[in-house]
């Protein structure tokens, strides 16, 4: 009980309150700065935990042959070679010391041929399920639905060449037309609607830090069969 909860609660209560008064006292600035790199140090550990579990979880899958197991094979063997090439810095112009992204290096290779197209195709991908789940969000099903689907389709015609078009009443696109309307929601109506869930999610990112601090919500540690 010591071991798996005082003493966690305890460097967790300190640690949280060395970085809170961090940030209020500038004598205890370098305090936190200490703690902000042991945080660092951590944080490897649980990179490699990461990596390991993800070997462990796919090569499972191989082994069964479960379904999708194809994939697995893809990622575990990317996964290696990413990591062999990242460590040994292989073919890096600059040298073992040199920076890792240097110009021509087989991991800068990989990253700007291999990583990045397939990001871009995943976010390809995201935007037909972006429009799905836009054109299940805009029915006007109620006031609240329609004034969404309202504003949205504003805004669509404000950013493209047919709202300048639309505004036929106003000269040569100045004044307030379906663009000034759609820059009006942007800048009043949709920056307070941010303004305000970003006030929410920082006080309860407080709320939840003290808790934890405090040691009222314990569910990091888990629980007492673990």
């Amino acid at each position: 009980m010591l071991v798996k909860r005082t003493i966690p609660l305890l460097i967790t209560g300190i640690v949280g309150a060395v970085l809170i008064f961090s940030k209020l006292f500038p004598a205890a600035e370098s305090l936190g700065e200490d703690f902000s790199i042991y945080f660092d140090i951590i944080a490897v550990f649980a990179f490699v935990l990461g990596g390991g579990n993800l070997v462990k979880i796919h090569a499972d899958k191989i082994y069964k042959q479960a379904k999708g197991w194809g994939y697995s094979v893809v990622c575990v063997v990317g996964f290696f070679a990413t990591l062999i090439i990242g460590l040994t810095k292989m073919h890096n112009p600059e040298g073992i010391a040199g920076d890792l992204s240097a110009q021509g290096s087989y991991f800068q290779l990989i990253y700007a041929f291999i990583f990045k197209p397939l990001a871009a195709t995943m976010f390809a991908l995201l935007a037909f399920y972006v429009a799905s789940a836009s054109y299940r969000a805009f029915r006007a099903k109620n006031l609240e639905a329609t004034v969404l689907l309202v504003s949205a389709f504003i805004i669509l015609l404000g950013r493209t060449f047919i709202g300048t078009w639309l505004s036929f009443w106003t000269p040569h696109g100045e004044g307030f037309g379906i663009p000034q309307l759609a820059e009006w929601i942007m800048n009043y109506p949709n920056l307070a609607g941010q303004r305000a869930i970003m006030i929410g999610i920082a006080l309860g990112i407080v709320s939840t830090s003290l808790k934890i601090i405090l040691g009222v919500d314990r569910g990091y540690l888990g629980t007492d069969s673990d």
